[in-house]
């Protein structure tokens, strides 16, 4: 297992993850599985994953064979008696490093054949050892991509503020700027998606974690995380017009579409674009959870956009620049409004929409006074502390 990754070069195990990701898919069709199937019993073989077969038999994923089962972990057994070996002749033959050389052999030994327990447990071990800062944070990078196999984001969340820790004591700029990807990763799985952006466009032209995936697929996380979080005048500014993100943007089929013709305000090619790109945010490991909430953000943006301009517009104009019928404008924006997303109101008679977005000086006002609020808890709280 590499813990830095050439270019192209994804960790098996992420690939791995990916391919058992898409057989548990329904919009995956029959013809496909048999094709994954066989991939992950042929990767599950050459490493040695008996504890994975296991689970993936018992599932009904793969079928079980006792005898392959049985030569895995006799395999396995051998291969940790000798790597054992190796640890007691460097304990009482060599040196502090070939000790600890000794332990990452056995920490990456458990990685590959996928023993999460045991690798993690052999990865405290080999800390112990480790006295550079550099290493120290490499031993984090295995645990994080342990914890992105297993989809642990408890182990991902105190990998990464461990690692946060460990700058504290110094650390060079390629590990940061390669923790910031891995962070930013953990926050788009789980939903954050401001500070997935926000970490994801600081490392556009730093990038290096090839081992968790490839370019072009960091820039169709940077950009869809992106359209939800930004305003029109930093996406233009950080996205749009980003050299970086120009010249990978095509690779993707449709994003560049996406991006530029909701920019451009071009409702009817969005909308094109936007179908376009549902399979593969449906099929992605990491955003497949929060589909639904994507899609609702995205109309949300676009229709907010469109509204922008107008005090008032009819439903048929709406339709019409979207390409759509006034009924499906209709049911989308009550939806909307009732949820408190969009600042408008249908007028169902005469076809309008009018919008009422709120007034900025009254929105200061009323931050102002909550703020007030807060404040004045805080010092009767202090002030009951005092008398105490």
């Amino acid at each position: 297992m590499d813990g830095g990754g050439e270019e192209g070069n994804q960790q098996p195990q992420l690939v791995l993850a990916h391919k058992l990701f898409l057989l548990s898919q329904p919009d995956v069709d029959d013809l496909a599985k048999v094709g994954l199937r066989d991939d992950v019993l042929a990767a599950v073989k050459s490493d040695d994953m008996a504890a994975l077969y296991e689970s993936l038999a018992a599932d009904g994923v793969l079928e079980m064979d006792a005898a392959l089962l049985a030569e895995m972990r006799g395999r396995i057994e051998e291969e940790t008696k000798k790597l054992d070996e190796k640890i007691t002749d460097a304990e009482e033959n060599l040196g502090e490093s070939e000790v600890r050389e000794a332990h990452l052999a056995k920490s990456l030994y458990f990685i590959r054949v996928g023993e999460k327990e045991k690798a993690l447990e052999q990865l405290k071990v080999t800390e112990g050892k480790t006295v550079a800062v550099g290493q120290k944070m490499d031993l984090v990078f295995y645990t994080l991509q342990i914890g992105l196999f297993h989809m642990d984001f408890d182990l991902i969340s105190k990998s990464v503020d461990k690692a946060k820790i460990l700058f504290e004591e110094g650390g060079d700029w390629e590990r940061k700027n390669r923790l910031k990807v891995y962070e930013g990763l953990y926050c788009m799985a789980t939903r954050n998606f401001k500070k997935a952006t926000s970490l994801f466009l600081d490392s556009v032209s730093t990038f290096t974690t090839y081992e968790l995936f490839p370019y072009d697929t960091f820039i169709f996380y940077t950009v869809l995380t992106s359209v939800i979080t930004l305003d029109r005048v930093s996406l233009k500014q950080k996205v749009v017009d980003a050299p970086e993100i120009l010249a990978v943007i095509s690779k993707v089929p449709h994003l560049s579409e996406f991006l530029n013709s909701l920019y451009n305000c071009q409702y009817k090619s969005f909308f094109v674009a936007f179908s376009g790109l549902t399979e593969q945010i449906k099929l992605d490991r990491y955003l497949q959870p929060h589909f639904r909430y994507f899609m609702r953000e995205v109309r949300t943006v676009v229709y907010s956009q469109f509204l922008e301009s107008y005090k008032s517009v009819t439903m048929e104009a709406m339709a019409a620049s979207f390409g759509v019928t006034v009924d499906f404008i209709d049911q989308e924006l009550s939806r909307f409004i009732a949820a408190g997303k969009l600042h408008c109101k249908i007028d169902k008679v005469a076809g309008v929409l009018e919008t009422n977005r709120p007034d900025a000086r009254n929105a200061f006002y009323q931050s102002t006074i909550k703020q007030g609020d807060f404040l004045l808890n805080r010092i009767q709280k202090l002030s009951r502390v005092i008398d105490l």
